[in-house]
């Protein structure tokens, strides 16, 4: 699964608990994309988180 490259949050594990108290296993999924940022003055392709794009950790190509 996709990380992100700034904060490295990547995917979440827990239960899902029915209304009668069943648990099932769940995956949440981070918002992750694959984005072109300006590293050093070039570009370069990595996975970036949309929380990191919109707090603008992260400059876009």
């Amino acid at each position: 699964m996709a990380r992100c490259a700034v904060c490295d949050k990547g995917v979440h594990f827990g239960k899902s608990v029915s209304h009668s108290h069943r648990k099932s296993n769940k995956m949440w999924r981070s918002n992750v994309k694959s984005v072109k940022v300006k590293v050093n003055g070039g570009a370069k392709k990595m996975y970036v988180c949309t929380s990191c794009l919109k707090s603008g950790k992260v400059e876009r190509a």
